[in-house]
This record gives C-alpha cells, structure tokens and sequence, in this order.
C-alpha cells in the first residue's frame, strides 16, 4: 500500500506541475525545440491524473503489486518530463 501512496502523491505533484506549466506560453526553447507547448504540458497532467486514478484504486483494494509495477512505469514517464526541463538549449547543427 505505501507503494501506491508514494505514485499518488508523485503523480498528484506532477500533474499540478505540468498544469501550471501548461497554462504559461513557456519559452522559446520549450515550444519550439523541444515542442513542450501547453497542450504538450496539458497531456502529461492528464496522464498523470489517469495514474493518480490507478493508485487510488490500488490503494483502495490493497493491490501491493499493481501499486509496484504502476510506480515503476509512472516513474518512467516522469523522469521522461522532468528530464524535458533539464535539456537546456542545443544548437541544432549537432
């Protein structure tokens, strides 16, 4: 049960984070680079939403495992998102 705790409130992070972000224009390197633009940001708080659903089912019924598995492929989707802020600028001749 922790483990579908620890997803809830990673996901519920998340998807605050990515609806903030998605309601701001972003920057030139957001959008145009790396195509983060609001509806972009609005997808992974969906998604994220969609999960913290997950975990408050598993944690309902006390699913240990789907709590596990669900935390080990949400983890992945998150580290993808927030690695999204950590690229900086490239140039584009590399």
């Amino acid at each position: 049960m922790i483990w579908s705790l620890a997803g809830l409130t990673l996901s519920l992070g998340v998807a605050a984070l990515a609806w903030l972000r998605g309601r701001s224009p972003g920057g030139f390197y957001d959008r145009e680079s790396y195509g983060l633009d609001g509806p972009a940001h609005r997808r992974y708080a969906a998604i994220s939403l969609l999960f913290a659903a997950f975990f408050a089912i598993a944690s309902a019924l006390r699913f240990e495992g789907a709590g596990i598995a669900g935390l080990a492929l949400y983890a992945v989707i998150a580290v993808f998102y927030g690695a999204s802020f950590l690229r900086g600028a490239t140039d584009r001749d590399e």
